[in-house]
């Protein structure tokens, strides 16, 4: 069950990989401007939220088996139907419906599933922490794969070589349904709730009203929004941007092993503070920088930091509710995090269009800064009791 749930990502997150470089630059060709891009990118993370929300309200009344294979479905007829339509309103519709992701991680609907799925295990941090390694991995791999238009370019219409990456999003879809197939559902057997949410309400809405904070800043510099930055201000190619991303996410990869033998040493929490705000003035640092080979060094840097929380930050919701609560906390902790997430775009696209090009960043470096803090404060002790 494990390695399909792992395989699963893997496919989902090379999609994801190139899609966020892909996406801004398909708008763009379609004579879109830096408005409508933002607008796009919330479009798709305010559509995640509805369907996150709608797993953790009625979910536990449904196998999770049944969920991931209609998610799956979804994602294919995503990726058809953004290759088929060209206007702007039709592709907000989509996007809102839809599966896509412009971020770096997971922010879809299939992330409270898989959550939910491999709670079971019985090393949760070091699961976790595979499971967001593989993804970034992939979402590398899927980054420089996002070069492959230029080359096209060279044979058919640029327009008709972006449009096919979204075919091979849908084929991705595909694929990932044929594994879903397979997979066994540990759960359906359990005696559904009769409540999404019981003991744990309370600590479950605490994190989510941090977690929004954290969502909310990320939301401000997604990967879409970050290579339009690098279009924008240095002229970067998509093929350059490609290569960039691909090795950003390596170093996240990377950085994601080391995630679940820090956990044990010094706990989640500290595991999620303390990388997590080197990384953010990295951010800050490279929107202040002036020369290009300064602002990749500091966002390389970023990198290497700023996904360790994510493995921690998933065993931690786990840790502290009860096994029948599972699926809800994993999915009430996304919403408010995707709801706050889609508020950024719109924010820094029309920030871009206004010419203040580093406002976002240094915005969105701060306010993780703000977040972290207050989540020290706030859970640091709760770890300890969990555990006791």
């Amino acid at each position: 069950m494990i390695g399909r749930i792992l395989i699963g990502r893997a496919l989902r997150s090379f999609a994801d990989g190139f899609i966020a470089v892909v996406l801004p630059a398909y708008l763009l060709a379609l004579g879109m401007g830096q408005l409508e891009v933002g607008f796009i990118s919330t479009s798709t993370l305010l559509g995640s939220a509805a369907s996150t929300l709608a797993v953790g309200r009625f979910g536990h009344r449904f196998a999770i088996r049944r969920l991931l294979l209609a998610a799956a479905i979804l994602m294919a007829v995503t990726g058809l139907a953004f290759a088929g339509f060209q206007a702007f309103w039709p592709l907000l519709v989509v996007a809102f419906f839809g599966t896509l992701n412009p971020s770096s991680g997971d922010a879809s609907v299939f992330m409270p599933l898989d959550h939910t799925m491999l709670a079971s295990a019985a090393d949760r941090t070091a699961i976790f922490a595979r499971y967001s390694f593989i993804g970034s991995m992939a979402g590398a791999v899927g980054a420089l794969a996002s070069g492959l238009p230029e080359w096209l370019g060279a044979h058919i219409t640029m327009v008709d070589a972006l449009r096919l990456m979204f075919v091979l999003y849908g084929a991705v879809g595909v694929a990932v349904w044929l594994l879903y197939l397979g997979l066994p559902d540990p759960h359906a057997e359990q005696e559904k709730p009769a409540v999404p949410l019981g003991p744990s309400r309370g600590i479950v809405w605490r994190l989510a009203a941090l977690f929004s904070v954290d969502s909310f800043a990320g939301g401000l510099v997604l990967n879409s929004l970050l290579a339009l930055w690098l279009f924008q201000r240095y002229g970067m190619t998509l093929a350059a941007a490609g290569a960039f991303f691909f090795w950003t996410g390596l170093l996240s990869a990377g950085s994601q092993l080391v995630a679940g033998p820090l956990a044990q040493r010094i706990g989640m929490v500290n595991t999620m503070v303390f990388t997590h705000i080197p990384s953010s003035l990295f951010l800050i640092g490279a929107a202040l920088a002036s020369r290009l080979d300064v602002v990749l060094a500091c966002l390389l840097a970023r990198s290497l930091l700023s996904q360790m929380d994510v493995p921690a930050r998933g065993a931690f919701v786990m840790s502290v509710v009860t096994p029948a609560e599972r699926p809800a906390a994993a999915s009430f902790t996304a919403v408010p995090r995707s709801l706050a997430s889609a508020i950024g775009p719109s924010i820094t696209g029309a920030a871009f269009a206004a010419g203040a090009m580093a406002a976002p960043l240094v915005a969105c470096g701060v306010l993780k800064i703000a977040y972290d803090l207050a989540l020290f404060a706030a859970f640091r002790r709760v770890e300890r009791e969990a555990a006791a």
